[in-house]
Protein backbone atom coordinates (compact mmCIF):
# COMPACT_ATOMS: atom_id res chain seq x y z
CA UNK A 1 0.00 0.00 0.00
CA UNK A 2 0.96 3.51 -0.58
CA UNK A 3 0.95 6.19 1.55
CA UNK A 4 1.63 10.07 2.12
CA UNK A 5 2.09 12.78 4.62
CA UNK A 6 3.93 16.17 4.51
CA UNK A 7 6.93 17.61 6.41
CA UNK A 8 9.02 20.33 5.73
CA UNK A 9 12.59 21.28 4.31
CA UNK A 10 14.36 24.53 5.30
CA UNK A 11 15.78 27.04 2.99
CA UNK A 12 17.03 29.65 5.24
CA UNK A 13 13.59 31.07 6.60
CA UNK A 14 10.97 29.35 4.27
CA UNK A 15 9.86 25.97 5.29
CA UNK A 16 9.50 24.10 1.84
CA UNK A 17 6.98 21.28 1.56
CA UNK A 18 8.24 18.17 1.14
CA UNK A 19 6.23 15.53 0.47
CA UNK A 20 6.80 11.69 2.04
CA UNK A 21 5.81 8.78 0.54
CA UNK A 22 5.87 5.01 1.58
CA UNK A 23 5.29 1.97 -0.09
CA UNK A 24 5.35 -1.40 1.65
CA UNK A 25 5.36 -3.77 -1.64
CA UNK A 26 6.78 -7.21 -2.18
CA UNK A 27 10.66 -7.68 -2.47
CA UNK A 28 13.42 -8.35 -0.56
CA UNK A 29 12.83 -7.16 3.13
CA UNK A 30 14.75 -3.91 3.47
CA UNK A 31 14.07 -0.40 4.25
CA UNK A 32 15.19 2.37 1.98
CA UNK A 33 15.17 5.99 2.53
CA UNK A 34 15.87 8.07 -1.58
CA UNK A 35 15.09 11.73 -2.23
CA UNK A 36 18.73 13.69 -1.27
CA UNK A 37 18.64 12.26 2.28
CA UNK A 38 21.34 13.59 4.48
CA UNK A 39 23.34 11.27 7.74
CA UNK A 40 20.60 12.31 9.85
CA UNK A 41 17.51 11.20 7.68
CA UNK A 42 19.02 8.07 6.95
CA UNK A 43 19.45 7.04 10.22
CA UNK A 44 15.47 7.74 10.92
CA UNK A 45 15.28 4.29 9.74
CA UNK A 46 16.75 2.68 12.46
CA UNK A 47 15.41 5.22 14.97
CA UNK A 48 11.52 4.30 14.18
CA UNK A 49 12.24 0.52 13.90
CA UNK A 50 13.36 0.35 17.48
CA UNK A 51 10.63 2.60 18.18
CA UNK A 52 8.02 0.55 16.71
CA UNK A 53 9.73 -2.36 17.87
CA UNK A 54 9.09 -1.09 21.56
CA UNK A 55 5.30 -0.36 20.80
CA UNK A 56 4.91 -3.93 20.07
CA UNK A 57 4.88 -3.50 16.20
CA UNK A 58 6.79 -5.29 13.80
CA UNK A 59 7.55 -4.78 10.16
CA UNK A 60 6.71 -7.17 8.18
CA UNK A 61 9.02 -9.09 5.85
CA UNK A 62 8.28 -7.15 2.57
CA UNK A 63 10.40 -4.11 0.78
CA UNK A 64 9.90 -0.69 2.90
CA UNK A 65 10.42 2.42 0.40
CA UNK A 66 10.20 6.14 1.73
CA UNK A 67 10.36 8.66 -1.00
CA UNK A 68 10.94 12.47 -0.04
CA UNK A 69 9.63 14.58 -2.92
CA UNK A 70 11.01 16.94 -4.61
CA UNK A 71 14.27 14.33 -4.82
CA UNK A 72 16.38 17.06 -6.03
CA UNK A 73 15.62 18.82 -2.40
CA UNK A 74 18.14 18.45 0.01
CA UNK A 75 16.64 16.89 2.85
CA UNK A 76 18.35 17.81 6.65
CA UNK A 77 17.51 17.06 10.14
CA UNK A 78 15.84 14.94 12.21
CA UNK A 79 12.48 16.27 12.66
CA UNK A 80 12.43 14.12 9.26
CA UNK A 81 11.20 10.69 11.76
CA UNK A 82 7.73 11.47 12.61
CA UNK A 83 6.77 12.53 9.10
CA UNK A 84 8.45 9.39 7.87
CA UNK A 85 6.90 7.13 10.46
CA UNK A 86 3.91 8.16 10.15
CA UNK A 87 3.86 7.61 6.44
CA UNK A 88 4.85 3.95 7.09
CA UNK A 89 2.46 3.65 9.87
CA UNK A 90 -0.71 4.62 7.63
CA UNK A 91 1.01 2.28 4.63
CA UNK A 92 0.67 0.08 7.67
CA UNK A 93 -3.05 0.70 7.66
CA UNK A 94 -2.31 1.33 11.39
CA UNK A 95 -3.48 4.88 11.37
CA UNK A 96 -6.50 6.32 9.25
CA UNK A 97 -4.39 7.15 5.86
CA UNK A 98 -6.76 10.19 4.92
CA UNK A 99 -5.81 12.12 8.20
CA UNK A 100 -2.08 11.53 7.58
CA UNK A 101 -2.34 12.92 4.32
CA UNK A 102 -4.16 16.14 5.34
CA UNK A 103 -1.21 16.82 8.12
CA UNK A 104 2.39 18.27 8.16
CA UNK A 105 4.92 16.94 10.95
CA UNK A 106 7.91 17.29 12.33
CA UNK A 107 9.99 15.87 15.16
CA UNK A 108 12.90 13.44 16.64
CA UNK A 109 12.27 9.94 17.91
CA UNK A 110 13.84 8.68 20.51
CA UNK A 111 14.04 4.44 20.69
CA UNK A 112 11.58 4.46 22.95
CA UNK A 113 8.83 6.25 20.94
CA UNK A 114 9.36 9.61 22.64
CA UNK A 115 8.85 12.92 20.68
CA UNK A 116 11.88 15.22 20.57
CA UNK A 117 12.01 19.08 20.59
CA UNK A 118 13.26 20.29 17.10
CA UNK A 119 14.00 24.03 15.77
CA UNK A 120 12.06 25.38 13.24
CA UNK A 121 8.50 24.87 14.75
CA UNK A 122 7.11 28.30 13.82
CA UNK A 123 8.05 28.25 10.23
CA UNK A 124 6.68 24.68 9.90
CA UNK A 125 3.85 26.19 11.36
CA UNK A 126 3.33 28.85 8.89
CA UNK A 127 3.54 26.42 6.12
CA UNK A 128 0.83 23.74 7.19
CA UNK A 129 -1.11 27.33 7.47
CA UNK A 130 -0.73 27.72 4.37
CA UNK A 131 -1.49 24.45 3.02
CA UNK A 132 -4.55 24.49 5.50
CA UNK A 133 -3.20 21.42 7.05
CA UNK A 134 -2.92 20.26 10.71
CA UNK A 135 0.75 20.07 12.55
CA UNK A 136 1.64 17.47 14.57
CA UNK A 137 5.03 18.44 16.43
CA UNK A 138 6.28 17.05 19.22
CA UNK A 139 5.20 18.05 22.92
CA UNK A 140 7.85 20.62 23.34
CA UNK A 141 7.26 22.87 20.06
CA UNK A 142 3.39 23.04 20.85
CA UNK A 143 3.79 25.95 22.71
CA UNK A 144 6.01 27.71 19.93
CA UNK A 145 3.99 26.32 16.83
CA UNK A 146 0.58 27.43 17.73
CA UNK A 147 1.71 31.58 17.79
CA UNK A 148 0.22 31.17 14.34
CA UNK A 149 -3.20 30.69 14.76
CA UNK A 150 -4.53 30.32 11.38
CA UNK A 151 -2.96 26.64 11.68
CA UNK A 152 -4.08 23.89 13.67
CA UNK A 153 -1.24 22.32 16.19
CA UNK A 154 -1.14 18.85 18.34
CA UNK A 155 1.62 18.58 20.10
CA UNK A 156 1.93 15.05 21.35
CA UNK A 157 4.63 13.64 24.00
CA UNK A 158 5.29 10.05 21.94
CA UNK A 159 4.43 8.48 18.81
CA UNK A 160 1.98 6.30 20.72
CA UNK A 161 0.34 9.03 22.30
CA UNK A 162 0.14 10.53 18.45
CA UNK A 163 -0.93 7.16 16.91
CA UNK A 164 -4.15 7.13 19.59
CA UNK A 165 -5.35 10.45 18.60
CA UNK A 166 -5.30 10.02 15.18
CA UNK A 167 -7.32 6.51 15.72
CA UNK A 168 -9.74 8.46 18.19
CA UNK A 169 -9.07 6.49 21.12
CA UNK A 170 -7.47 9.44 23.04
CA UNK A 171 -7.62 13.08 20.86
CA UNK A 172 -4.64 15.15 21.45
CA UNK A 173 -5.99 19.26 22.81
CA UNK A 174 -4.56 21.40 20.30
CA UNK A 175 -1.75 23.08 21.65
CA UNK A 176 -2.15 26.64 23.39
CA UNK A 177 0.16 29.23 22.75
CA UNK A 178 3.11 29.91 25.21
CA UNK A 179 2.58 32.20 27.88
CA UNK A 180 5.38 35.45 27.40
CA UNK A 181 7.31 36.05 30.72
CA UNK A 182 6.93 39.39 31.99
CA UNK A 183 9.96 41.21 31.56
CA UNK A 184 12.96 41.54 33.61
CA UNK A 185 14.09 45.19 34.68
CA UNK A 186 15.92 46.66 32.32
CA UNK A 187 19.21 48.57 33.28
CA UNK A 188 18.54 52.41 33.18
CA UNK A 189 20.26 54.57 31.67
CA UNK A 190 20.98 56.74 34.93
CA UNK A 191 22.83 54.61 36.06
CA UNK A 192 25.57 55.42 33.56
CA UNK A 193 27.45 58.23 35.70
CA UNK A 194 28.20 61.05 33.19
CA UNK A 195 28.90 60.56 29.27
CA UNK A 196 25.73 63.01 28.68
CA UNK A 197 27.18 63.17 25.81
CA UNK A 198 27.35 59.12 24.64
CA UNK A 199 23.65 59.24 26.30
CA UNK A 200 22.48 61.80 23.78
CA UNK A 201 23.97 59.73 20.17
CA UNK A 202 22.27 56.85 22.36
CA UNK A 203 18.97 58.12 22.39
CA UNK A 204 19.49 59.47 18.62
CA UNK A 205 20.84 55.73 17.23
CA UNK A 206 17.30 54.41 18.87
CA UNK A 207 15.15 56.93 17.41
CA UNK A 208 16.36 56.51 13.71
CA UNK A 209 18.25 53.15 13.89
CA UNK A 210 21.51 54.87 13.24
CA UNK A 211 24.77 52.78 13.31
CA UNK A 212 26.97 53.59 16.85
CA UNK A 213 30.84 53.40 16.76
CA UNK A 214 32.11 54.54 20.31
CA UNK A 215 35.70 54.67 21.28
CA UNK A 216 37.48 55.50 24.41
CA UNK A 217 39.49 54.41 27.27
CA UNK A 218 38.70 51.12 29.43
CA UNK A 219 35.97 51.49 32.35
CA UNK A 220 34.61 54.90 30.26
CA UNK A 221 31.24 52.83 30.58
CA UNK A 222 31.23 52.12 26.60
CA UNK A 223 29.65 48.28 27.16
CA UNK A 224 27.25 49.78 29.74
CA UNK A 225 25.75 52.30 27.34
CA UNK A 226 25.11 49.54 24.77
CA UNK A 227 23.39 47.54 27.39
CA UNK A 228 20.82 50.08 27.88
CA UNK A 229 20.21 50.91 24.50
CA UNK A 230 17.30 47.98 24.44
CA UNK A 231 15.59 49.53 26.63
CA UNK A 232 15.25 52.84 24.61
CA UNK A 233 13.89 51.12 21.24
CA UNK A 234 10.21 50.50 21.42
CA UNK A 235 8.78 47.16 21.36
CA UNK A 236 8.89 45.03 18.62
CA UNK A 237 5.23 45.15 16.19
CA UNK A 238 3.26 41.77 15.70
CA UNK A 239 5.18 41.75 11.97
CA UNK A 240 8.84 42.25 13.70
CA UNK A 241 7.87 39.73 16.43
CA UNK A 242 6.67 36.99 14.07
CA UNK A 243 9.77 37.51 11.14
CA UNK A 244 12.35 37.55 14.36
CA UNK A 245 10.66 34.79 15.67
CA UNK A 246 11.27 32.67 12.52
CA UNK A 247 14.82 33.36 12.71
CA UNK A 248 15.22 32.46 16.44
CA UNK A 249 13.19 29.20 15.55
CA UNK A 250 15.75 27.81 13.21
CA UNK A 251 18.91 28.50 15.48
CA UNK A 252 16.95 26.73 18.41
CA UNK A 253 17.26 29.93 20.59
CA UNK A 254 14.24 31.00 21.27
CA UNK A 255 12.29 31.41 24.64
CA UNK A 256 10.13 29.27 27.04
CA UNK A 257 7.20 31.04 25.48
CA UNK A 258 7.25 30.03 22.17
CA UNK A 259 8.60 33.72 20.63
CA UNK A 260 10.12 36.55 20.50
CA UNK A 261 8.76 39.84 22.36
CA UNK A 262 11.59 41.72 23.35
CA UNK A 263 14.46 43.25 21.03
CA UNK A 264 17.23 40.99 20.86
CA UNK A 265 20.89 42.14 21.62
CA UNK A 266 23.40 39.98 19.91
CA UNK A 267 26.65 40.60 21.51
CA UNK A 268 29.25 38.18 20.00
CA UNK A 269 32.76 37.87 21.24
CA UNK A 270 35.96 38.97 18.67
CA UNK A 271 37.02 35.44 18.31
CA UNK A 272 33.73 34.60 16.09
CA UNK A 273 34.05 33.03 12.55
CA UNK A 274 32.79 34.77 9.25
CA UNK A 275 30.16 31.42 9.65
CA UNK A 276 29.52 32.24 13.37
CA UNK A 277 28.76 36.46 12.86
CA UNK A 278 27.24 36.40 8.98
CA UNK A 279 25.86 32.47 9.17
CA UNK A 280 26.60 29.09 7.60
CA UNK A 281 27.60 26.12 8.28
CA UNK A 282 26.73 23.01 7.47
CA UNK A 283 23.43 23.57 7.14
CA UNK A 284 23.57 27.65 6.51
CA UNK A 285 22.44 28.40 9.48
CA UNK A 286 21.65 32.39 10.64
CA UNK A 287 24.22 33.78 12.30
CA UNK A 288 24.50 37.07 14.59
CA UNK A 289 23.53 39.51 12.33
CA UNK A 290 20.51 37.92 11.32
CA UNK A 291 19.53 36.83 14.79
CA UNK A 292 20.22 40.65 16.02
CA UNK A 293 17.48 41.35 13.26
CA UNK A 294 15.20 44.30 14.59
CA UNK A 295 17.14 44.43 17.71
CA UNK A 296 20.61 45.29 18.59
CA UNK A 297 24.09 43.95 17.67
CA UNK A 298 26.98 44.96 19.88
CA UNK A 299 30.49 44.29 18.89
CA UNK A 300 32.99 45.23 21.74
CA UNK A 301 36.90 45.25 20.86
CA UNK A 302 35.84 45.74 17.40
CA UNK A 303 39.07 45.95 16.27
CA UNK A 304 40.12 42.42 17.56
CA UNK A 305 37.61 40.74 15.16
CA UNK A 306 38.97 39.11 12.43
CA UNK A 307 38.99 41.34 9.37
CA UNK A 308 37.33 39.14 7.57
CA UNK A 309 34.53 39.58 9.61
CA UNK A 310 34.27 42.92 9.78
CA UNK A 311 34.57 43.25 6.18
CA UNK A 312 31.79 41.02 6.03
CA UNK A 313 29.80 42.98 7.82
CA UNK A 314 29.67 45.76 4.57
CA UNK A 315 27.29 44.75 2.03
CA UNK A 316 24.59 43.26 5.06
CA UNK A 317 24.51 46.86 7.12
CA UNK A 318 23.39 48.31 3.72
CA UNK A 319 20.51 45.82 2.10
CA UNK A 320 19.41 44.47 5.33
CA UNK A 321 19.96 40.92 4.34
CA UNK A 322 22.72 38.67 3.72
CA UNK A 323 23.29 35.81 1.28
CA UNK A 324 24.48 32.54 1.87
CA UNK A 325 26.03 30.85 -1.15
CA UNK A 326 26.16 27.44 -1.79
CA UNK A 327 27.08 25.36 -4.18
CA UNK A 328 23.72 23.83 -4.75
CA UNK A 329 21.38 26.91 -3.02
CA UNK A 330 21.78 30.32 -2.22
CA UNK A 331 20.16 31.52 1.21
CA UNK A 332 18.77 34.95 2.43
CA UNK A 333 18.68 35.96 5.82
CA UNK A 334 17.00 39.01 6.92
CA UNK A 335 19.07 40.89 9.38
CA UNK A 336 18.32 44.89 9.91
CA UNK A 337 19.82 45.63 13.10
CA UNK A 338 21.84 48.35 14.83
CA UNK A 339 24.97 47.80 14.94
CA UNK A 340 26.70 49.28 18.12
CA UNK A 341 30.92 49.10 17.86
CA UNK A 342 33.02 49.96 20.41
CA UNK A 343 36.73 50.23 20.80
CA UNK A 344 39.89 51.34 22.87
CA UNK A 345 41.31 53.86 21.22
CA UNK A 346 45.01 51.64 20.86
CA UNK A 347 46.13 48.21 22.14
CA UNK A 348 46.98 49.98 25.80
CA UNK A 349 43.71 51.24 25.71
CA UNK A 350 45.46 54.85 27.13
CA UNK A 351 45.92 56.91 24.21
CA UNK A 352 44.39 59.76 25.22
CA UNK A 353 46.26 59.94 28.78
CA UNK A 354 49.65 61.35 27.76
CA UNK A 355 51.32 60.51 31.56
CA UNK A 356 50.10 56.53 31.09
CA UNK A 357 50.66 55.99 27.04
CA UNK A 358 53.00 53.63 25.92
CA UNK A 359 56.23 54.71 24.17
CA UNK A 360 54.54 53.96 20.98
CA UNK A 361 51.63 57.02 21.21
CA UNK A 362 50.41 58.03 18.83
CA UNK A 363 51.50 55.49 16.14
CA UNK A 364 50.08 52.62 18.13
CA UNK A 365 46.93 53.98 18.20
CA UNK A 366 46.57 54.77 14.16
CA UNK A 367 47.99 50.59 13.48
CA UNK A 368 45.29 49.77 15.73
CA UNK A 369 42.25 51.69 14.28
CA UNK A 370 43.92 51.44 10.84
CA UNK A 371 42.15 47.71 11.37
CA UNK A 372 39.01 48.88 10.69
CA UNK A 373 38.56 49.70 6.68
CA UNK A 374 38.19 53.18 5.66
CA UNK A 375 34.77 51.82 3.43
CA UNK A 376 33.48 50.15 6.49
CA UNK A 377 33.89 53.24 9.02
CA UNK A 378 32.18 55.43 6.34
CA UNK A 379 29.03 53.60 7.27
CA UNK A 380 28.41 54.50 10.84
CA UNK A 381 26.10 57.34 11.62
CA UNK A 382 27.17 58.25 14.77
CA UNK A 383 30.57 58.17 15.82
CA UNK A 384 32.02 59.61 19.45
CA UNK A 385 34.47 59.62 22.06
CA UNK A 386 33.74 58.11 25.29
CA UNK A 387 36.06 60.39 27.31
CA UNK A 388 37.36 58.01 31.36
CA UNK A 389 34.94 59.23 33.89
CA UNK A 390 35.96 61.53 36.34
CA UNK A 391 36.16 60.16 39.92
CA UNK A 392 33.69 63.57 40.76
CA UNK A 393 31.25 62.18 38.57
CA UNK A 394 31.57 58.59 39.85
CA UNK A 395 30.50 60.41 43.45
CA UNK A 396 27.87 62.30 42.41
CA UNK A 397 23.93 60.79 42.85
CA UNK A 398 22.24 59.80 39.85
CA UNK A 399 21.29 62.73 37.12
CA UNK A 400 19.73 63.16 33.57
CA UNK A 401 16.65 60.74 31.97
CA UNK A 402 15.80 57.55 32.82
CA UNK A 403 15.49 55.11 30.19
CA UNK A 404 11.69 55.03 30.38
CA UNK A 405 12.12 58.80 29.71
CA UNK A 406 14.21 58.46 26.81
CA UNK A 407 12.31 55.72 25.72
CA UNK A 408 9.24 57.93 25.30
CA UNK A 409 10.88 60.62 22.75
CA UNK A 410 12.30 57.93 20.68
CA UNK A 411 8.81 56.02 20.42
CA UNK A 412 7.42 59.65 19.50
CA UNK A 413 10.01 60.33 16.95
CA UNK A 414 9.75 56.84 15.46
CA UNK A 415 5.95 57.38 15.07
CA UNK A 416 6.60 60.66 12.83
CA UNK A 417 8.79 58.47 10.70
CA UNK A 418 5.83 55.70 10.25
CA UNK A 419 3.64 58.13 9.10
CA UNK A 420 5.62 59.95 6.77
CA UNK A 421 7.22 56.64 5.23
CA UNK A 422 3.77 54.69 5.56
CA UNK A 423 3.47 54.44 1.75
CA UNK A 424 6.94 52.83 1.58
CA UNK A 425 6.70 49.05 2.91
CA UNK A 426 10.50 48.86 2.83
CA UNK A 427 11.47 52.34 4.74
CA UNK A 428 10.41 52.30 8.45
CA UNK A 429 12.99 54.71 10.01
CA UNK A 430 15.57 57.51 8.68
CA UNK A 431 18.08 55.25 8.39
CA UNK A 432 16.38 53.18 5.75
CA UNK A 433 15.79 55.83 3.58
CA UNK A 434 17.92 57.01 -0.08
CA UNK A 435 17.19 59.06 -3.15
CA UNK A 436 15.49 61.33 -3.92
CA UNK A 437 12.56 60.50 -0.81
CA UNK A 438 16.10 61.58 1.49
CA UNK A 439 16.56 64.70 -0.31
CA UNK A 440 12.63 65.46 -0.24
CA UNK A 441 12.29 64.74 3.32
CA UNK A 442 15.16 66.05 4.81
CA UNK A 443 15.42 69.23 3.02
CA UNK A 444 17.48 71.77 5.21
CA UNK A 445 17.01 75.62 5.12
CA UNK A 446 20.05 77.67 3.50
CA UNK A 447 21.55 77.74 6.84
CA UNK A 448 21.62 74.27 7.45
CA UNK A 449 22.61 73.74 3.61
CA UNK A 450 25.47 76.60 3.53
CA UNK A 451 27.12 74.39 6.39
CA UNK A 452 26.69 71.05 5.09
CA UNK A 453 28.10 71.90 2.13
CA UNK A 454 31.35 73.55 3.88
CA UNK A 455 31.96 70.63 5.87
CA UNK A 456 31.85 68.24 2.88
CA UNK A 457 34.43 70.14 0.85
CA UNK A 458 36.88 70.59 3.78
CA UNK A 459 36.87 67.28 5.61
CA UNK A 460 36.22 65.77 2.03
CA UNK A 461 33.03 63.76 2.94
CA UNK A 462 32.19 60.85 1.18
CA UNK A 463 28.59 60.99 -0.48
CA UNK A 464 27.62 58.10 1.53
CA UNK A 465 28.99 60.37 4.02
CA UNK A 466 26.96 63.81 3.26
CA UNK A 467 23.50 61.28 2.75
CA UNK A 468 24.31 59.52 6.50
CA UNK A 469 24.51 63.81 7.77
CA UNK A 470 20.95 64.45 6.31
CA UNK A 471 19.77 61.32 7.45
CA UNK A 472 21.02 62.16 11.54
CA UNK A 473 19.94 65.45 11.49
CA UNK A 474 16.30 64.11 10.10
CA UNK A 475 16.35 62.01 12.77
CA UNK A 476 17.60 64.89 15.53
CA UNK A 477 14.65 67.29 13.75
CA UNK A 478 12.16 64.39 14.75
CA UNK A 479 13.17 64.54 18.21
CA UNK A 480 12.86 68.17 18.42
CA UNK A 481 9.51 68.06 16.98
CA UNK A 482 10.64 69.81 13.93
CA UNK A 483 9.08 69.63 10.46
CA UNK A 484 12.13 71.14 8.82
CA UNK A 485 16.01 70.18 9.15
CA UNK A 486 17.83 73.08 10.62
CA UNK A 487 21.14 74.19 11.02
CA UNK A 488 21.31 73.67 14.30
CA UNK A 489 20.61 69.44 13.50
CA UNK A 490 22.87 69.48 10.60
CA UNK A 491 25.32 71.22 13.18
CA UNK A 492 25.05 68.28 15.71
CA UNK A 493 24.68 65.74 13.11
CA UNK A 494 28.02 66.59 11.48
CA UNK A 495 29.71 67.11 15.10
CA UNK A 496 28.94 63.07 15.65
CA UNK A 497 30.74 62.44 11.99
CA UNK A 498 33.88 64.25 12.03
CA UNK A 499 35.41 63.19 15.42
CA UNK A 500 38.85 62.53 15.03
CA UNK A 501 40.70 59.49 15.92
CA UNK A 502 37.56 57.57 14.85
Amino acid sequence: MLARTYTVAFEGLEARPVDVQCAVSPGLPGFSIVGLPDKAVSEARDRIRTALSELGIALPARKVTVNLSPADLPKEGAHFDLPIALSLLAALELVPADKVARAVSIGEMSLDGALVAVVGALPAAMTAAELDATLFCPEACGAEAAWVGAASVHGAPSLKALMDHLTGNRPLPEAVAGRIAADATAPCLRDVRGQDRAKRALEIAAAGRHHLFMVGPPGAGKSMLAARLPGLLPPLSARESLDTSMIHSLAGTLDEGGILHRRPFQQPHHTASVAAIAGGGKRAGPGQISLAHNGVLFMDEFPEFPRAVLETLRQPIETGEVTIARANAHVRYPCRFLLVAAANPCRCGMLFDADRACTRAPACGEDYMGKISGPLMDRFDLRLEVPAVEVSDLALPPSGDTSDVVAARVAAARDIQSARYADMPDVTVNADVSGDRLMEVAGTDAEGQDILLRATDRFRLSARGYHRVLKVARTIADLDGSDLVRRPHIAEALSYRLVSDC
